[in-house]
């Protein structure tokens, strides 16, 4: 995920994270399914508050899972949003009134339809939502229609919203662009022209246009609010200032675009008050920007050895076990890791957080069955147990020898029998 050379020739996305796809689910038939519920550091608190002596994991969060009425509710919202003519119908109906009309409805309903677009896509949401709330629609039926002269004044940004439309420019070169392409001025007060005649291609073309001065006023806004924090020369993370009510109180930056090793650091940094779903945003997304986990989950041990970062660290762990294990259990390199770390708590004598990692493992836990098979009854087992009822705690596996044939089978350690 690296940032583009000339960041002022370009509108930053709204959150650093593209779209997120899923690992594997692991050999030991643990279901990927552990990963649908998201919960907070504060449930896992919730739940060990709950507890009366013995472990008793049905007081866990897990996912909720919805009733047979409500899915066929949902299917129903579904199929009715998914109409692309209906859908189509509703955005017409926003558009076509003045902008001081359009109600926060109409203009939540054109951000939907407009983040699409490429003309868009590089927009933060909040000058995507400026930019709806002062757009014009407009339509040319036939086609052939000259929309721009060459060396005419230009005073809009159009957005093509339907149709196609050719620029022919003076030197015989011809560009078509269609749906989601933008065409006119850019973001400066400065008079522009023309280069080339625009004409449509087609019938019913439409557009979407917005006026020069709001044009420049709202991409230039966001300029003003933007801090880009350098490292050595290059700019390594963009943040923009937010405001989240009228009153002021709620304001603070958001990281909109960083460098991977910058978005990582970030984990450990203070929040500000308008982001303070920044981890979880983290551990639902670096699937897409970094090529495996332990380069978070590295940083993070060598983290946990400062005493200021401790807690910070800590958390972190405890928010990834408890809403990707699937992360840990599919993986036997960040089962280890996991592991390393449950023995830095245990050396830096963290019980209290250390009982909220079990707590949360064994909450996340998927029953599995494995078959190990013996050449004979008096070969070993390559794996020792710890517990029964001699102990008043049920039996888990305490130790899995590295490459054995346990290991092959999945035997993990903290299982239970």
């Amino acid at each position: 995920f690296q940032l583009p050379a000339d960041l002022t020739k370009m509108h930053l996305t709204d959150n650093p994270h593209p779209q997120v796809t899923h690992v594997p689910s692991s050999q030991s038939g643990c279901s990927i399914a552990s990963d649908s519920g998201s919960s907070s550091l504060s449930d896992i608190y919730q739940a060990t508050e709950s507890e009366m002596g013995d472990v008793d994991l049905t007081g866990l969060p897990e996912a909720p899972v919805d009733s047979e009425d409500e899915e066929e509710e949902e299917d129903e919202d579904i199929d009715r949003t998914s109409d692309p003519l209906l859908g189509r119908d509703v955005v017409r109906e926003c558009l076509e009134k003045e902008p001081a009309d359009k109600t926060d409805d109409d203009i939540e309903q054109l951000l939907e339809f407009m983040h699409q677009l490429p003309a868009f896509a590089n927009m933060t949401m909040s000058v995507r939502r400026e930019l709806c709330s002062v757009m014009i629609f407009e339509v040319v039926e036939q086609a052939g229609a000259i929309i721009l002269e060459d060396g005419q004044e230009l005073d809009s940004w159009y957005v093509i919203l339907n149709g196609t439309v050719e620029i022919s420019y003076p030197d015989g070169k011809s560009e078509s662009l269609c749906m989601g392409n933008s065409f006119g001025i850019t973001p400066s007060l400065d008079k522009q022209y023309m280069n080339g005649v625009v004409r449509t291609k087609v019938d019913d073309c439409q557009f979407v246009c917005i006026a020069q001065q709001d044009y420049w006023r709202i991409l230039n806004h966001v300029e003003k609010n933007t801090h880009k924090v350098e490292e050595e020369g290059e700019i390594v993370m963009v943040k923009e200032h937010r405001e989240l009510d009228r009153s002021g109180t709620r304001k603070g930056h958001i990281v909109i675009k960083a460098t991977p090793e910058r978005l990582i650091m970030h984990l450990i940094e203070e929040h500000s008050i308008v982001d303070p779903t920044y981890i979880e945003d983290f551990l639902l997304t670096y699937r897409t920007f970094l090529t495996s986990p332990l380069e978070v989950g590295n940083k993070l041990l060598e983290w946990f050895t400062v005493d200021s970062l401790r807690d910070k660290v800590t958390r972190v762990v405890l928010l990834w076990v408890n809403n990707h294990f699937n992360d840990f259990e599919g993986d036997p390199a960040m089962t280890r890791f996991l592991e390393e770390f449950e023995k830095n708590l245990e050396d830096t004598k963290m019980k209290g957080h250390l009982r909220l990692l079990n707590i949360a493992c064994a909450a996340k836990a998927k029953w599995r069955q494995i078959t190990l098979q013996k050449p004979s009854r008096d070969s070993p087992l390559f794996f020792s147990l710890l517990g029964g009822s001699d102990k008043g705690f049920g039996i888990f596996v305490e130790t899995v020898e590295i490459g054995s044939k346990a290991a092959e089978a999945g035997l993990k350690r903290g299982d239970q029998v």
